[in-house]
């Protein structure tokens, strides 16, 4: 063995000791920290508030999706720069912090502009902090996964996330009710919406302190040496080389697709049922509750067998989902289908964001986050677009079908095509 593999081991076997000591404190932290940052984007990112508040705003569906479109192509365009800036830092907290801190500012800045402007600046300040906002989410994805797998070792990451996004939702859940019920419909502090933003801007902070506070990060033991970012762009076919990878990129693209069509389940729905209130809510309650719950197997699932057979069995529930939707004709289908494609979308997110981090080199976890998250953000900013005038053109069951064959695809390039990571030798 040469003094450089060498030296190279003892770091290694010193990284593992050091995450081993601290992993009761750090899994605590990030467990905090994920609780409440999630109750609180959450409160942003549901698919009730921002909407109803761009349609309070301009009376127009177009706004609606042209805030949509913000918040995607911000997330598109931030990841492989953030990656760029993290691949070759000893230490990445103090990067996640500041970036974390950004993305909270811009949830100060929605609520601020919803108290202080009106008219045609009040519009010009919220679609800019959508921009900045996906700009530092975007940023924060790949800088929050990449030390999650410097703390978290992969017998527990599934345990972690799964337990955080139970508990996360079932708390957003409620607090996205009270925000509705109370301080959007009483006006609080003047402005409801509002003083929802600064709630979810308070909450968000506070995770982040504990972040700031409890985690305790080793060195990394390998990383790359800084190079131009417009240089290391130029080595990306070499993260392809990694055929599994690849396969993965293949599929996370069809999955991404086929997730277009979210949107528009519920609509279609109230064509079969008649969209009113009562519909709504029992389909959010189905759709998040099932989301929320299976996080509870879905976790540790993947921490025994890998996230393989959890992508798989997730792209699966989804294709159930979707076919019981073009079937259905009567209530209890639309019922059922909305609990599959619940049980589907957990599962695909918790799968898709740990897998990840399990391909390849440790140094190329970064520029990999980055690369996913980046074809991730460009085929969501552009898809619902798409689907809105497919739609339009020629109805709902057209765009199922595209949708039904991108999960099949997806499927299909997953078995075949990509093997588990966990069960590769360490590189």
């Amino acid at each position: 063995m040469t003094v450089a593999a060498s030296a190279q081991q003892r770091a290694l076997a010193e990284h593992a000791r050091f995450v081993d000591e601290n992993l009761p404190r750090n899994f605590r932290a990030n467990f905090i920290h994920g609780v409440l940052g999630m109750t609180g984007f959450r409160l942003i990112y549901a698919p009730t508030i921002i909407p109803a508040y761009l349609l309070l705003l301009t009376g127009s569906t177009a706004a609606v999706g042209l805030g949509a479109a913000l918040l995607q192509l911000g997330a598109t365009i931030s990841p492989i720069a953030s990656g760029a800036r993290i691949e070759h830092r000893s230490h990445i907290l103090p990067y996640a912090i500041r970036v974390g801190s950004m993305m909270r500012l811009m949830i100060l800045c929605l609520a601020l502009a919803g108290w202080f402007l009106t008219g045609s600046w009040l519009l010009f300040a919220t679609f800019a902090s959508f921009l900045l906002l996906g700009f530092f989410t975007g940023a924060q994805r790949v800088a929050f996964q990449m030390l999650m797998s410097k703390l978290i070792p992969i017998r527990q990451r599934g345990r972690l996330q799964g337990y955080r996004n139970f508990a996360g939702g079932l708390i957003a859940a409620v607090l996205a009710w009270v925000a509705g019920n109370y301080f959007i419909a009483d006006e609080w502090l003047g402005n409801g919406y509002a003083t929802t933003f600064l709630f979810a801007f308070l909450l968000t902070s506070a995770g982040l302190v504990v972040l700031k506070t409890m985690i305790r990060e080793p060195a990394a033991p390998v990383s790359r040496p800084q190079m131009p970012m417009l240089e290391r762009m130029r080595q990306f076919p070499e993260l392809l080389e990694d055929r599994a990878f690849a396969g993965f990129l293949v599929v996370q693209s069809f999955a991404t697709l086929a997730r277009v069509g979210g949107p528009f389940w519920t609509v279609y729905a109230g064509t079969l049922l008649g969209l009113d209130g009562a519909l709504i809510g029992g389909l959010s309650f189905l759709f998040l509750g099932s989301d929320t719950v299976s996080n509870i197997f879905w976790g540790p699932m993947g921490d025994r067998f890998g996230f393989k057979i959890v992508y798989v069995s997730a792209l699966v529930s989804t294709i159930a989902g979707v076919v019981l939707l073009i079937l259905a004709n009567t209530a209890l289908p639309v019922y059922i289908a909305f609990v599959c494609l619940g049980v589907g979308a957990s599962g695909w997110m918790l799968a898709s964001t740990t897998m990840v981090l399990e391909f390849g080199k440790q140094e190329d976890t970064p520029m990999r986050l980055a690369f996913v998250t980046t074809v991730e953000g460009a085929i969501a900013a552009i898809g619902p677009i798409a689907a809105g005038v497919l739609i339009g053109i020629t109805g709902f069951i057209p765009l199922f079908v595209i949708v039904l064959t991108a999960l099949i695809a997806a499927l299909a390039v997953l078995v075949f095509k990509v093997d588990e990571p966990r069960h590769r030798a360490p590189s």
